[in-house]
């Protein structure tokens, strides 16, 4: 990172209304506009109405207009949330109303120069494998096959690592996955899948591995924050974590684009920390001015991910985790809202 690219981060003031939580956290950073031109067209966001895909969108839309390309930003989602579908449209991004789990709907979709696949289905899985499995692998089945020899960044997951021992510093991107649960298993499925597609149809492939992207409504550390406003108790079991704001995490996605090739580039991506889940909860109740109450035993190992090459490559987080940190924790006491999404990180056994 470049001692001008610190002292910018250095002064960026905590977010005080969702309003200037969505610019803050789309502003794109310098390499991302270059990285989607190069595509050489139009770029589309398949699942674009999750958690993510906003962000992206908008960030993608701002990337390229700062580079004076003309491309279009499509975003592609069921959008059950209609002021979201209407938020990006007056931003000007082009939106489409899809449901990838109906194959009827492929005849449809926009032809593009890239495509983002950030479509999946991790909460309520348990008690409903057969619709897990076929989000997350029957889906990318049929996106590969609509978007062959298209260049791609695949969202994937952690998960599809092992827990691994505290001592061991994260997994890294070469290590054989041993993913624990139907989530985790059909999450490795959809990178069988489209790891199958960049060889059969030559389709340069990039596989991002996330584990968490936060910010102030959402994320693990929301997550906590949220429990200590609440009076409830935060279990430690799963006994430590990796985190990133969710603006560094989108920034390093659009640009993973340059890195899509066949075989796939498998990419992690995270913080650089390991962070204790009972420092993050002192940290967070010291903020809030309030007590925190621990439960569970931290077990010896956790799900952990080195994201090294991608700290290599693009950098380190501009909003660092003690920032981070103290923002979610004004923003969850003075009553922010929040997405009622919880991340459910403390699962050992893979069951969300």
């Amino acid at each position: 990172m470049t001692p001008t690219s610190v002292s910018s981060a250095a002064s960026l003031e905590a977010p005080t209304d969702e309003a200037a939580l969505d610019e803050l956290q789309s502003r794109p950073v310098p390499g991302v506009g270059e990285a989607l031109s190069a595509a050489g067209g139009d770029i589309v966001l398949l699942g674009a109405g999750g958690k993510i895909g906003p962000t992206m969108a908008r960030m993608a839309r701002r990337a390229l207009d700062e580079v004076g390309s003309s491309a279009r930003v499509i975003a592609v989602s069921r959008f059950s949330d209609a002021a979201v579908r209407d938020e990006l449209r007056e931003q000007g991004i082009e939106v489409q109303a899809a449901d990838l789990a109906d194959p009827a709907s492929y005849r449809e979709l926009p032809d593009a120069a890239a495509m983002f696949y950030l479509a999946a289905m991790k909460f309520g899985t348990t008690g409903a494998e057969h619709r897990t499995w076929w989000s997350n692998a029957a889906m990318p089945t049929m996106v590969a096959d609509r978007y062959r020899g298209v260049p791609a960044v695949v969202y994937s997951t952690g998960n599809v690592y092992p827990l691994t021992p505290l001592s061991h510093g994260g997994s890294i991107e070469n290590e054989a996955p041993e993913p624990v649960g139907e989530y985790a298993q059909s999450c490795l499925a959809r990178e069988r899948i489209f790891t199958n597609a960049a060889h059969t149809w030559a389709s340069p492939t990039t596989i991002f591995r996330l584990n968490y992207a936060c910010e102030l409504r959402y994320g693990v550390v929301a997550d906590i924050a949220v429990k200590i406003a609440r009076g409830e108790p935060v279990d430690v079991s799963m006994p430590a974590v990796n985190v990133a704001w969710q603006g560094d995490v989108t920034a390093w996605a659009l640009r993973s684009l340059e890195l899509a090739s066949v075989p796939p580039h498998i990419l992690n991506a995270t913080g650089p920390e390991t962070v204790s889940v009972r420092r993050l909860a002192t940290l967070l109740a010291d903020e809030m001015g309030l007590e925190v109450q621990i439960v569970g035993t931290e077990a010896d190992d956790a799900l952990l991910n080195d994201a090294g090459e991608c700290h290599e490559r693009y950098g380190y987080p501009t909003v660092p985790l003690r920032r981070l940190v103290r923002w979610v924790g004004q923003w969850v006491a003075g009553g922010g809202r929040q997405l009622d999404k919880a991340t459910k990180f403390q699962q050992r056994e893979g069951k969300f």
